[in-house]
């Protein structure tokens, strides 16, 4: 069986990030009328993985063979996120027309070093947002603010391995090339990237909305063995100055991902 891979290719800009590419795969035939997740280094079906698309408040398991139903009404474009221990969270962007065909999905095992941060969708911002904003109808929560932060511990072999925060999904993103690529349709405005924090040291502006964002953390700031802080604020209106206008933005999956 062929499968027809989605290569999603993650544009952000930051002198200390590295660009990478996520995959996923959608297979014509699949089992039947249903989808699976799969380990992606042996295509082993994997059961008891959480598969959810938390806008539609959807969620469900897959069975012995890996297999899943996406009982779901999907109209635009949305999250799936797939949750199993000992493997990676991963979280992939779908539409109607995915939706439709089974969807097969590897995702990769975990290793000792890596650090889930939240699976948890959060949503920052104003809550004041257009209809025309990137995604915007994806949007599943209240802001909780103009800015996130959480903390967590690092291991103490952290320096010898290299390090990236993982953004599983990101949706909302107004920028000027946000607007450029179309992933949006604001006319007259466009904001400042979000921009990503990490022991209070920025590492990177995010300029795109898409899945499995990948940001090198330089291990001069990384604190093994203790707290380390991950603080992700959102941008601005660059065009309204009467007054702060934050873009409103998602995302979910947060993990330090060691290699």
């Amino acid at each position: 069986m062929k499968h027809i891979l989605i290569v999603l290719l993650l544009i952000f800009i930051s002198a200390p990030v590295n660009a990478a590419v996520m995959e996923g795969g959608v297979s014509k035939t699949g089992m039947g009328n249903q989808s699976r997740i799969v380990d992606n280094a042996t295509n082993l079906p994997i059961p008891g993985a959480k598969v959810s698309i938390p806008k539609e408040n959807f969620s469900t398991i897959t069975d012995n063979n890996g297999a899943f139903n996406l009982n779901a009404k999907i109209k635009d474009s949305t999250i799936m996120s797939v949750e199993k221990e000992g493997y990676r969270p991963f979280s992939l962007t779908i539409n109607e027309k995915i939706a439709a065909k089974p969807i097969i999905v590897g995702i990769e095992k975990s290793n000792v070093q890596d650090v889930i941060i939240s699976s948890e969708m959060f949503h920052i911002g104003d809550d004041n947002f257009s209809a025309n904003s990137a995604n915007s109808g994806e949007f599943k929560g209240k802001s909780i603010g103009p800015f996130f932060t959480k903390t967590f511990m690092i291991g103490t072999n952290a320096l010898s391995k290299t390090n990236y925060l993982v953004i599983g999904s990101i949706i909302g993103i107004d920028t000027l090339m946000a607007k450029e690529m179309r992933q949006n349709s604001i006319v007259n405005s466009f904001s400042s990237p979000p921009e990503v924090f990490f022991n209070g040291s920025k590492i990177a502006e995010i300029q795109l909305n898409g899945d499995g964002q990948r940001i090198k953390i330089p291990n001069r700031l990384l604190r093994p063995g203790q707290i380390n802080e991950i603080t992700i604020h959102t941008g601005r209106n660059l065009k309204q100055t009467a007054y702060i206008d934050y873009d409103d933005i998602e995302f979910m999956n947060l993990s330090i991902q060691s290699e």
